[in-house]
């Protein structure tokens, strides 16, 4: 766990889903790799030469982009896949049902951080697969408001995404939010908190829903 910028009286959760809300490693891979499947299935490859190609591109970003990581759909635009493409493929290829579970410790958590703070979820996954993940944990209830990769057709890092959480906290608080009002808790630095941490948000770094269990606790205070 690392902690970023954190803002003396945060408002608002930013939290991203997968790999954050649950730990599954191989459910997280198979989102990942199931796309490349189906990507080298239309294209006429190999599985493990498609999964070459995309290793290799990924290792040929970060060298250009100073160890910067890129996500899968910003990645796939490269390859001539549009993000609309992207989100077509990642709500049928999937079942959350299949790798997770209810998550008790996690819901209490979430019960008494919701009463303090404004909590949504931020993904790269569309709406509708990100809300059965949340469905079958148990949390759905904690997050009204996803934004996904169909709410403004762009991947995270984008400024764009994050704008369109704020704007949604406003509308439910009925009240200016700004970046500073903000933390981002994910589990990747590159894709989940660089830039709201650049832009004046908070940001806690975890490795999963068990250490976010531990660490939110102890860094946020939980009551009114």
């Amino acid at each position: 766990m690392e902690t970023f910028n954190l803002p003396e009286n945060p408002k608002v959760l930013i939290f991203d889903i997968d790999s954050t809300l649950y730990t599954c490693p191989e459910y997280a891979h198979e989102q990942i790799d199931s796309q490349i499947r189906h990507w080298a299935n239309l294209n006429g490859y190999s599985h493990e030469g498609a999964r070459n190609m995309i290793a290799d591109f990924r290792r040929k970003w970060a060298s250009e982009h100073n160890g910067q990581k890129i996500s899968l759909g910003n990645l796939f635009k490269f390859f001539g896949v549009s993000i609309e493409t992207s989100i077509e493929w990642r709500k049928s290829l999937f079942d959350p049902a299949e790798y997770l579970h209810r998550d008790e410790k996690l819901i209490s958590v979430l019960t008494e951080l919701s009463k303090k703070y404004y909590m949504i979820c931020v993904t790269n996954n569309p709406v509708d697969p990100a809300r059965k993940t949340l469905e079958v944990i148990g949390i759905s209830e904690f997050f009204p408001k996803i934004i996904g990769l169909d709410t403004c057709f762009a991947s995270k890092p984008s400024k764009k995404i994050l704008e369109a959480a704020l704007n949604e906290a406003e509308t439910v608080l009925g009240e200016k939010i700004t970046y500073s009002d903000c933390i981002s808790i994910g589990d990747r630095y590159d894709i989940d908190l660089a830039l709201p941490v650049e832009l004046g948000a908070g940001g806690i770094l975890v490795s999963g829903s068990e250490e976010l269990c531990d660490v939110l606790p102890k860094i946020l205070p939980c009551t009114q």
